[in-house]
């Protein structure tokens, strides 16, 4: 797994060559300091993640998979290192974006779901595959997946296995828009760097609120939480004078880690990776 940095924009890239970027255990677990640094890091304002080379990611590697899904404490095969990892990545407070190029298989799609929001190349093939080897997958992608796609197509993707072709993934709702191949990394680029250039007290507070409105928790402690950011913020004025003055606002709050992580707001708990 590589991070880069690139101005305002950190890419997380997926990498095991020779082998489709599979997901093994060290690779899984990795996501959770990386995404802890990255939490931290003030500069960084949007997250992107992608596969090395031509592929998202063929998913876990199946010679790993006993040790990626069973937690050790337990014993039991309950989620693992993969359920930590994609626990990670949806805890990150900032705004996520999976890029997804070639195959976005099994596992895989866990990550890419895991992100705010998913953008696909035209030669994109997805496919949730556990009933293809036997295996129950955990209950937190299964649970990000009804959120998705809706109780019907969940159980139709995860019970065929079938593979499905970036157009057909757009209308069931697994990603927002599907981009040229020849055009998608500018494309991402593009839109990436537009989610840098917008309030990051307006993105992380819509973030915090969906999250919690989607898993049906209390929201009148975010929204409490949000307006007292936002009355000392100095982005809605900033906001509004550029607008008055047709120019493009140049947002300074910055809140970091802290400014969500309260009690009872975060859908997940990323842990700590050992």
């Amino acid at each position: 797994m590589q991070v880069s940095r690139s101005g305002q924009i950190a890419t997380i890239t997926l990498s095991n060559p020779g082998r489709r970027n599979t997901m093994t255990e060290r690779m899984w677990l990795g996501l959770v300091p990386v995404c802890r640094d990255l939490a931290e890091d003030p500069d960084v304002r949007v997250v992107v993640v992608r596969g090395d080379g031509t592929d998202f990611s063929a998913g876990a590697d199946i010679s790993d998979l006993d040790s990626i899904l069973r937690t050790e404490e337990s014993g039991r095969h309950d989620g693992g290192a993969v359920a930590r990892g994609e626990a990670a990545l949806a805890g990150l407070h900032k705004p996520t974006l999976a890029a997804v190029q070639g195959y976005c298989l099994g596992g895989a799609w866990q990550i890419a779901a895991a992100c705010d929001i998913r953008l696909a190349s035209s030669d994109a093939t997805f496919g949730i595959t556990p009933a293809k080897i036997g295996i129950v997958y955990p209950v937190a992608g299964i649970e990000r997946l009804v959120r998705i796609a809706g109780p019907s197509t969940a159980k139709y993707l995860l019970f065929s296995g079938d593979f499905v072709d970036a157009e057909r993934a757009h209308g069931l709702g697994l990603v927002q828009a599907v981009h040229p191949a020849d055009t998608f990394w500018d494309d991402v680029d593009d839109f990436a760097q537009r989610l840098a250039s917008r309030s990051q007290l307006s993105i992380q507070a819509m973030k915090d609120i969906v999250d919690v409105a989607a898993a049906g928790g209390d929201l009148a402690p975010v929204s409490d939480h949000w307006q007292e950011q936002m009355a000392a913020s100095q982005d809605p004025a900033i906001g509004a004078r550029a607008f008055l003055a047709k120019q493009t606002p140049r947002f300074t709050w910055n809140g970091g880690p802290d400014s969500v992580r309260r009690p009872g707001t975060r859908v997940v708990d990323a842990g700590s990776a050992s």
